[in-house]
């Protein structure tokens, strides 16, 4: 019994579950090293407290009882947002890019977005193009309106052009953050048809980091940009089917 007594609380645990006997003998063991432990006997039944406190969650431990977005399923999650926040929305995500004149080319041609706003700051000497798929024929005549409506339209993309990177031979481009050290991952655009639309960038030349059929997850695909940022592809018809698993 000396093994156990000296064991992981893991091993306890499995070890008091073995049988009635191999239970009684563990615990006699107990009171003559240890006087000041009580033996009074404990139901085999009684629950074990695990000893860490600040154990991971992880999605088994999700309530059942309760959806899995809800915050007693997710430790950290406020129930209610703070009242200040509220009209807050997601405006931008920002990429530098090395040549606008590529990006441009791509967002527009292969991916369909206008060019809501550009910016351009001689003095820092850098560019800024904010795209999305709103429609820019309602947007304002007058400049600074322009940039005011722009920054009212959700999800847009910015992208920054610092000047001279698309001529300079020693510019070796940026970090995407699918390589080492990783980081950012990628931003996702929904499509009528991930199949047709795979088809259509697979015939303009667009570099695939996955086909649709690649992998265990069918049904959506990963494309770069021109300067290596990941693109996820998908549908609403397969998404729901794609993420089942987690869902």
């Amino acid at each position: 019994m000396d093994k156990y007594i000296s064991a992981s609380p893991t091993a306890m645990t499995a070890a008091l579950r073995l049988s009635p006997f191999l239970f009684s003998s563990f615990f006699l063991r107990l009171s003559t090293k240890f006087p000041s432990i009580p033996t009074t006997p404990i139901s085999l039944s009684t629950p074990i407290k695990r000893f860490n406190r600040f154990r991971p969650f992880s999605s088994s431990m999700a309530t059942a009882s309760e959806p899995k977005e809800s915050p007693s399923n997710n430790p950290g999650l406020q129930s209610e947002p703070d009242e200040a926040t509220k009209g807050y929305f997601l405006q931008q995500t920002m990429f530098r890019v090395k040549d606008p004149k590529v990006s441009l080319d791509f967002y527009s041609r292969v991916l369909g977005m206008s060019l809501l706003k550009r910016l351009d700051f001689p003095e820092m000497k850098f560019s800024l193009y904010f795209l999305g798929y709103e429609n820019p024929a309602s947007a304002p005549a007058d400049p600074i309106q322009r940039t005011v409506w722009t920054f009212g339209q959700k999800a847009t993309l910015e992208l920054t052009h610092n000047w001279g990177t698309e001529s300079d031979p020693d510019f070796k481009g940026y970090h995407n953050g699918n390589s080492e050290p990783r980081g950012f991952g990628h931003i996702g655009i929904t499509v009528d048809d991930t199949y047709k639309a795979c088809e259509r960038f697979e015939h303009l030349g667009v570099e695939f980091v996955k086909k649709p059929d690649d992998g265990k997850m069918k049904g959506i695909a990963f494309i770069k940009d021109p300067d290596g940022y990941w693109i996820e592809i998908f549908d609403l018809k397969t998404i729901g089917n794609v993420a089942a698993a987690g869902s």
